[in-house]
């Protein structure tokens, strides 16, 4: 089990950002698993039909099968780590299994054209 799996176990026996969950995420994470648990104390993290969306503070990111098109998972992070996750992803982890992620009915391709 590697340490994202550890603070994902640690936090569905827990239900709860819990002191110790919170402490494991910084660890592993550090400044973008303080900016995913801020992302989820606001609710931006949103489930449409098609997509989760992470709202950012000047964009919205799109996050799916547990992997996000964010300039950061894309120059930055190694993707043979299992460890090293944008903060969209954590944000998305920590929401499901907390059960703060925003539900909204309808397709989130449909609402992007009006925005």
């Amino acid at each position: 089990m590697n340490a994202v799996e550890e603070w994902q176990a640690a936090l569905d026996d827990a239900g709860e950002l819990s002191p110790d969950v919170v402490d494991r995420i910084l660890t592993v994470h550090g400044e973008r698993g303080a900016k995913a648990i801020e992302a989820v104390a606001e609710e931006r993290v949103k489930e449409y039909n098609d997509f989760t969306v992470v709202v950012g503070h000047e964009e919205e990111y799109v996050v799916e099968d547990g992997g996000c098109q964010c300039r950061d998972s894309q120059y930055n992070l190694d993707p043979d780590d299992p460890t090293q996750l944008c903060w969209h992803v954590i944000a998305v982890s920590i929401a499901e299994r907390v059960g703060e992620v925003d539900y909204h009915d309808m397709w989130y391709s449909e609402v992007r054209e009006f925005l």
